[in-house]
C-alpha cells in the first residue's frame, strides 16, 4: 500500500468520527433520554479505556518475555514502565488539574432578600442565575472537548497501527484495521456528545470536536507509515488511559443526580457491547 493510499485511508478512517456528532444538536427535553445517550457514551468511552490499557500492557509484557529471554533489558523494561504510570498520571490527574485552573470563578451569591425594594434584589438574583446557567454549559462543552482529546490520543495510537502495517506490506490487515477503526470511531461520536446533556452545541463546536478527536487517526498513520516506535505507542496508550478513565468519572458524577439508574446501566451495557462486536469484527478480519 502507497503512502498516499495509507494517508487517504487514514483520513476516512479518522473522520468517519462526524457520522455521530449531529446527535449533540437533539433538543432532549426529558432527562431520561440525556442519561440513555450519556451512559451509552460511557460504555463506548470504557471499552476503549480496556482497548487502550490492554494493548500497553502487551507491550510492557512483550519487552518483559524479552527481558526472560535476555533479549533486552531490565533498565529498559523498567523505562517502560514509569512511562506507562506516568503517561496515565498525565492524562488522569493532568486532567484534572487543568480542568481545575480551567474552571471560571462561581457567581458571587446573590445578597439576601428583604426591604421594601425587591426589585434591586431579584435583579442580581437573575443575573447569577445566569451566570451559573453560562458557566454550566460552557463546562459541559469543555468536558466535551477534553473528551475529544482522550479519543483524539487513543485515534493516534490506532493511526500508528494502520501505518505500521502498510508500510510492513500487509495490506490485507491494513484495510481491515482501517475499515474496523472507521466504524469504531462513528461510535465514538456518541462518546463526545452525550454528556453535554440539554446544552446544544453549534455546528462550529461540532466541527472542532471531530478534528481534535478524528484528525489523530490521520496523524498517526503519517507517523507510523515512517516512523516504528514501541515507546511512542505505549506513551499515547498511557495518556489516553488516563484520560479516558478521568472523564468517565466526571460524566458519571454529572448523571447520578438525574436518576434513571437502571436505565443508564443498560446503556452503559451496549455501548461497551458496541465496542467490542467492532472490536471483534477487526480481528475476525485480520485472521
Amino acid at each position: 500500500m502507497s503512502f498516499a493510499e495509507t494517508v487517504a485511508l487514514g483520513a476516512l478512517a479518522g473522520f468517519t468520527i462526524y457520522l455521530g456528532l449531529p446527535v449533540g444538536r437533539l433538543q432532549l427535553l426529558r432527562s431520561g433520554p440525556r442519561v440513555a445517550l450519556a451512559m451509552f457514551s460511557v460504555g463506548v468511552l470504557a471499552f476503549i479505556f480496556v482497548d487502550v490499557l490492554s494493548s500497553a500492557t502487551a507491550i510492557v509484557q512483550s519487552a518483559l518475555d524479552h527481558v526472560k529471554h535476555h533479549q533486552s533489558s531490565v533498565a529498559y523494561l523498567i523505562w517502560l514502565v514509569v512511562l506507562l504510570g506516568g503517561g496515565f498520571a498525565a492524562g488522569s490527574a493532568g486532567l484534572a488539574m487543568l480542568e481545575r485552573r480551567m474552571r471560571p470563578i462561581g457567581a458571587h451569591t446573590p445578597p439576601i432578600a428583604g426591604g421594601s425594594d425587591v426589585a434591586t434584589v431579584e435583579a442580581p438574583e437573575a443575573d447569577a442565575l445566569a451566570r451559573e446557567l453560562e458557566a454550566a454549559r460552557r463546562r459541559a462543552l469543555r468536558t466535551g472537548l477534553t473528551i475529544a482529546a482522550a479519543i483524539g490520543v487513543h485515534n493516534f495510537a490506532e493511526g500508528l497501527a494502520i501505518g505500521v502495517s502498510a508500510r510492513a506490506g500487509a495490506i490485507s490487515l491494513a484495510t481491515v484495521l482501517i475499515v474496523g477503526f472507521a466504524l469504531h470511531n462513528a461510535t465514538e461520536g456518541f462518546g463526545i456528545v452525550g454528556p453535554l446533556g440539554d446544552v446544544k452545541p453549534s455546528w462550529r463546536w461540532l466541527g472542532l470536536a471531530g478534528l481534535i478527536g478524528g484528525a489523530p487517526t490521520f496523524l498517526g498513520s503519517l507517523v507510523g507509515y515512517a516512523v516504528t516506535s514501541r515507546t511512542l505507542e505505549l506513551a499515547f496508550y498511557a495518556v489516553a488511559g488516563g484520560a479516558i478513565l478521568y472523564v468517565i468519572g466526571e460524566v458519571w458524577n454529572g448523571m447520578r443526580r438525574h436518576g434513571h439508574r437502571e436505565l443508564g446501566l443498560m446503556m452503559l451495557t451496549a455501548g461497551f457491547l458496541v465496542g467490542v462486536v467492532t472490536d471483534l469484527l477487526i480481528t475476525y478480519g485480520g485472521g
